[in-house]
């Protein structure tokens, strides 16, 4: 089921996330519910906050986007990200790389807005995973942004928040419009 897409200036988006401490059935409907809704809105990532629910819940699926590679790393071995996709992270946890670089982003909770943000090329993150287990694996690329994209999110962050201050004060007069027409 394709679920709302809450906007800039709603409050679950400012939510920190609850963690989550059981598979419910509830769980595993939201997560197939927020994989629909993210194809179907054409991005790479959905956090819970961004349909409403406040837990630590996030999906990625960066396949098919060829012009912004990605890799991830198991085990120090990469391994074909189509295995891996989409993935269904819960309570996830970033060790975030030291090296630093630019890249656009966008955010389906912010329609037609995209700024060039900073982030780190590559991150390690811990999760446990829909069926139970715990992950512990690194990405890099596209992959490595999406994470920590949606990491964010469960944490009441937003990536408007991470643009330098020339961007910010350029958008100030949309975002103020965006978040009083929500």
């Amino acid at each position: 089921m394709i679920l709302e897409i809450v906007k800039f200036g709603h409050p679950a988006l400012r939510a920190k996330g609850v963690a989550v401490r059981e598979v419910s059935e509830s769980i595993r409907k939201l997560a197939a519910d927020m994989i629909d809704t993210m194809r179907d809105a054409d991005g790479v990532g959905l956090a819970a906050q961004q349909v409403a629910v406040p837990i630590q819940l996030a999906i990625v699926d960066v396949t098919g986007v060829s012009d912004r590679p990605s890799a991830l790393f198991v085990d120090g071995k990469e391994v074909d990200l189509e295995e891996w996709m989409p993935m269904v992270l819960m309570n996830p946890v970033l060790e975030l790389g030291k090296e630093k670089v630019p890249g656009n982003e966008g955010c389906l909770s912010f329609p037609e807005l995209t700024a060039e943000i900073v982030r780190s090329q590559r991150v390690r993150v811990k999760a446990r995973l829909l069926d139970g287990r715990d992950v512990d694996f690194e990405a890099t690329g596209l992959l490595s942004r999406a994470l920590q994209h949606e990491v964010d999110h469960l944490n009441g962050i937003l990536f408007v928040d991470r643009m330098n201050s020339a961007a910010k004060a350029a958008l100030a007069g949309r975002l103020k419009r965006m978040q009083r027409e929500s």
